[in-house]
């Protein structure tokens, strides 16, 4: 049987079983699980070349240097071993316990995922010029670590996979050979960065200048050639400025501890690159740090030094007075000796030093923020967050197997079949995954595999699988997809996508109806030569595309655009005009609940094409021989009388009823709705529950888009808007207005 290191199995996993458990009790576990794992690894390598049982005796010691417990350590000679037994689960949890278990198979299946993502970056081609760069894949760094945390329900994961690679970068120095470029270029990317939000300096160190050493050669050997042409001189002149520093502070009743701070390789070109400097301009090549007791003797430190020393101000920073967004505090300043040599000096508390190595406010996100990222970034998001919870955890040394547990819950890491990872929210489904990837694939999605096995759309990922969708030439998505009871969709983002395809086919059913309605009129007329953009500009708007959506969606009537089709009528008599002008005064009530301002007993009627009521405002418009025709004041077709006859627009308000009896209005409620089997029934009820008599229905459904238009009786249109936010909450339903 092939294991996915791609060796035989050596012997049954019953055999290894049985000698674990012949160990003596006593034994410890780190004892127990190299004998345990020896048999099976010893003769075995990994694809890099390198000795399996090796490898984890140096990833063990890794652990133990920056304070692994003997538990974790023991663990890593399970996770090895993991691969060459026919049941790993059944086999380790028996001899060693269900947490050692689950470890060695997450850590076994991270592996295997990542050496997935690494051989897809490796053969992807490398954009070219202004090409632009995918979201995917612009995001596969970032969700390469966060996967590693994902997996991570026992924070052990991470630390075996970060020592792991250490070793491997190792290995590899030690045998003069050079790695893939994809090993190195994780190692700086990923893992490295990992280390540093974890806090784990001595591994994060390390990582970068033995990957920046294979990433690149020359340069590491130049920088290095520059470093050791003066060592010696440098070496003793920093230890001679300690030693005077911390005997002076120490005459001055300041106990101080001052030490000498290595600099790295990388860290030197990242301040280069990212400063424009040269070599002999990266001031903290010579570098110290002075630890104290109190806030008073960080200055009173900084009152010495640059009392003994050529500060150079442009360099001083106070990060206690004013500590960086992250939290960090110090006292940063550069000084000159009388030969001119400059070196750095940080000062600070214990408390201080210990936030900043080992707290939650540690300084990743500046030494993070790339090539423009010194101005100080805080680590702000929930993301970080949860960064931080792991790093007390790790400070705190305790049992992690179930501490970490919930950190990620939220989030699941698939692999699409080119092994680029996809971020999804837990309970996201193939559909979800398609539209994440791209929102064409999402519309055209028809099925899935799942590690090479159909199943469902709504079928529940999980992570660390590998997912291809099976899309249509064309198409679009289904209705089904945004029913919460099928479970289809998850992300906001999926949900919205499909959405806005439906609105656009609904908002091209509407154009469509709107441009035959207006085809069929000018055919009526006769007027079919009429440019549609003049007769739209006409009527108030900006192009024949929205006299179509007005006409689509009722806002503007046939019958308007019917009478800007007729010639003008011929303009009012003058006497007729200053009838309608001449006392601007309210005058009685008429028999219709109107008062028309200046005129007693004018006949009025209520438009139909926008049925007002009250307390709605209003218009009037003296028609041909109907009296005055009251509108809504935002009335389409009122907006276009006024336009056209500006002259016959008075001024009209409600009035009371007579004999004090309260009015009784139609209103008409247009809705727009996704149909579906009893789609008018539930909208009936809801009148019906709200005690609104519906006294006509008119309902057309075309493509399953349904619109309805309602005519209700009301007393007053406040009641009735109540009644469309109760309509707007019945499933399926999109758009509530009146018409």
């Amino acid at each position: 049987m092939k294991t996915s290191f791609g060796t035989e199995l050596p012997a049954p996993s019953a055999i290894v079983a049985a000698t674990a458990a012949s160990l003596p009790s006593e034994v410890h576990t780190l004892q127990r699980a190299r004998a345990f794992a020896e048999p099976l690894i010893a003769c075995e390598q990994l694809d890099t070349g390198e000795n399996i049982l090796a490898h984890a005796d140096a990833v063990a010691d890794i652990l133990a240097a920056i304070g692994g417990s003997e538990a974790m350590r023991a663990a890593v000679y399970l996770v090895y071993a993991s691969p060459y037994l026919n049941r790993p689960h059944e086999v380790i949890a028996k001899a060693f316990g269900e947490s050692h278990a689950a470890l060695a198979i997450e850590t076994t299946k991270l592996v295997q995922l990542q050496r997935q993502a690494r051989a897809a970056q490796e053969a992807a081609p490398t954009p070219s010029g202004k090409a632009p760069v995918s979201e995917l894949a612009a995001s596969q760094t970032e969700n390469v670590r966060k996967m590693l945390l994902a997996f991570s329900r026992d924070l052990r994961v991470v630390m075996l996979r970060l020592a792991s690679r250490l070793q491997t970068l190792r290995y590899f120095a030690q045998n003069k050979q050079v790695p893939e470029q994809a090993i190195a270029s994780e190692a700086l990317h990923v893992f490295a960065p990992l280390a540093n939000r974890l806090g784990i300096w001595q591994i994060k160190w390390e990582l970068e200048d033995l990957a920046f050493r294979f990433l690149e050669p020359h340069t590491y050997k130049a920088i290095a050639k520059l470093l050791d042409e003066k060592r010696t001189e440098r070496e003793d002149h920093v230890e001679r400025v300690r030693l005077a520093l911390e005997q002076d502070l120490l005459a001055q009743g300041v106990r101080a501890s001052v030490q000498g701070r290595p600099k790295h390789i990388y860290s030197i070109v990242k301040k280069m690159r990212g400063k424009s400097l040269d070599f002999d301009q990266v001031f903290d090549i010579r570098a110290l740090r002075v630890v104290v007791s109190t806030v008073p003797d960080c200055y009173t430190a900084l009152a010495h030094v640059h009392a003994h020393y050529s500060p150079v101000p442009e360099e001083f920073d106070d990060y206690i007075g004013k500590p960086k967004p992250n939290g960090y505090q110090s006292l940063h300043t550069v000084v000159r000796d009388d030969q001119g040599r400059a070196f750095e000096i940080q000062i600070r508390t214990q408390a201080m030093h210990d936030h900043a190595e080992h707290g939650v406010a540690a300084h990743w996100a500046y030494k993070e923020a790339g090539t423009k990222g010194y101005a100080g970034v805080s680590a702000s998001s929930e993301y970080d967050a949860k960064i931080a919870v792991l790093r007390q955890l790790l400070a705190w040394e305790r049992d992690l197997s179930g501490a970490a547990e919930g950190l990620f819950d939220d989030r699941i890491y698939v692999l699409t079949p080119d092994a680029a990872i996809v971020e999804l929210p837990r309970g996201a489904t193939p559909v979800d995954f398609a539209y994440t990837v791209h929102t064409s694939l999402g519309h055209r999605c028809r099925g899935a595999r799942v590690d090479g096995a159909m199943v469902t759309l709504n079928t529940q990922l999980q992570s660390g699988q590998t997912v291809e969708i099976v899309a249509s030439k064309e198409g679009g998505p289904s209705r089904d997809w945004i029913n919460p009871e099928l479970g289809f969709l998850v992300s906001h983002r999926a949900k919205s996508k499909v959405r806005a395809w439906f609105n656009a086919l609904a908002m091209e059913e509407t154009m469509a109806r709107g441009r035959e309605a207006i085809e069929k009129l000018l055919q009526r007329e006769g007027k079919t030569a009429l440019k549609l953009d003049d007769l739209a500009v006409a009527l108030g708007l900006d192009s024949a595309a929205q006299l179509f959506e007005a006409v689509g969606k009722d806002e503007l009537s046939l019958r308007a655009v019917e009478m800007q089709l007729k010639p003008a009528e011929p303009q009012p008599e003058p006497d007729e005009v200053f009838l309608l002008r001449k006392n601007r005064r309210p005058q009685k009530t008429p028999s219709g609940g109107v008062l028309v301002v200046g005129v007693d007993s004018l006949m009025t009627q209520l438009a139909k094409c926008c049925r007002p009521a009250p307390p709605d405002e209003i218009g009037g418009f003296v028609t041909r021989g109907k009296g005055v025709s009251i509108h809504r004041a935002d009335c389409a077709d009122f907006a276009h009388l006024l336009r056209k006859h500006p002259d016959r627009v008075i001024d009209v308000q409600w009035g009371g009823a007579p004999g004090g009896e309260p009015a009784v209005y139609p209103v008409d409620v247009a809705v727009e709705a996704l149909d579906r089997q009893g789609l008018l029934r539930d909208i009936s009820d809801v009148f019906a529950r709200e005690k609104m008599n519906v006294i006509g229905v008119q309902t057309q459904s075309v493509k399953g888009i349904a619109w309805m238009t309602f005519t209700v009786e009301a007393v007053d249109a406040l009641r009735v808007s109540r009644v469309m936010a109760s309509v707007g909450d019945v499933p399926g339903v999109r758009v509530v207005r009146r018409k």
